[in-house]
């Protein structure tokens, strides 16, 4: 059976609000068509984005990979993985190698959960196995903590994967946290599109993993929200309602933020001399801690 693939959302929208706070694997974005292969009953499935390709096909897809041997014996070996990945034929974006067309890039591996949603593996994970068995997929360009828009941005200019020459430019680039459930409790993950940079990017040399100046609002979280004062809220929320229950967690991170910012701030803006705080930054990343330190 067919699972879609996520709809990946563009950089700064609601459904993907606060995927730049932690270790983000940045992409390049080509531009061809989305698509799927997996086991079911033994035999091999292929799909388009919205439907499971069998009498009709998605571009060629089905046609010129039902016998490929490398992808065909890695879900032989594995057989609870589900590929995405795209297609690589003429779409929007004209400006591929000549050796790049019509081939099938990996974006995603995926396992189905109990409730036939999909899982997703971290790349690190994924990359190794689909090396041994000599699947091509999509190598990141960078791998950076807490990237600012404006780092995104430059790393645009970094993508020119697949490219026809070092002057020619990317649809763009698609940012992945593995650990991100956005508001909805979903995964997903941003993309930031454009046609105007230069680029280039070597596949051989592999991701650059870059370090960014802390951010003043998770300097505040690390050094003053501490394991305590997250445990002594929860237990005085206990104690007033008779035991501890879900329906309090919304509770919970409130006070803990409430707590931060009236007994720990003044102390931080001190410390860190008149620092400017982003205070929608520094809520959503004390929420994300409480969450964290209480498994919640």
């Amino acid at each position: 059976m067919l699972i879609k693939y996520q709809h990946v959302e563009r950089f700064g929208n609601v459904e993907v609000e606060g995927i730049e706070f932690g270790e983000c694997y940045i992409f390049p974005k080509i531009d061809g068509t989305n698509a799927s292969v997996w086991i079911e009953g033994g035999e091999p499935h292929f799909g388009s984005r919205k439907r499971e390709l069998e009498d009709s096909d998605n571009a060629g897809f089905k046609a010129e990979n039902l016998h490929n041997e490398t992808i065909m014996c890695l879900l032989e070996n594995r057989p609870e993985l589900r590929l995405y990945g795209e297609w690589l034929v003429p779409h929007s974006l004209k400006t591929y190698a000549p050796d790049a067309w019509r081939k099938f890039y990996v974006f995603d591996v995926c396992t189905v959960s109990d409730e036939g949603g999909l899982t997703y593996l971290p790349y690190d994970e994924y990359s190794p196995l689909l090396d041994k068995f000599g699947v091509e997929y999509i190598p990141p360009i960078a791998v950076v903590k807490n990237p600012s828009y404006e780092r995104l941005v430059d790393i645009i200019k970094q993508n020119n994967y697949l490219m026809d020459s070092p002057d020619s430019v990317g649809e763009g680039i698609v940012v992945k946290r593995y650990d991100f459930k956005n508001r909805f409790g979903k995964t997903v993950w941003a993309k930031i599109v454009t046609a105007d940079f230069k680029a280039k990017h070597i596949k051989a040399m592999g991701p650059r993993v870059i370090t960014e100046k802390q951010m003043v609002e998770q300097e505040i979280v690390d050094k003053y929200l501490t394991k305590s004062m997250v445990e002594k809220v929860y237990n005085n929320i206990s104690v007033e309602q008779d035991g501890w229950s879900s329906k309090f967690t919304m509770r919970l991170l409130s006070t803990v933020y409430h707590d931060l910012v009236i007994e720990e701030l003044w102390p931080a803006i001190k410390h860190m001399k008149n620092p400017t705080i982003n205070f929608k930054t520094l809520q959503y990343l004390t929420f994300a801690k409480v969450k964290t330190e209480m498994r919640i």
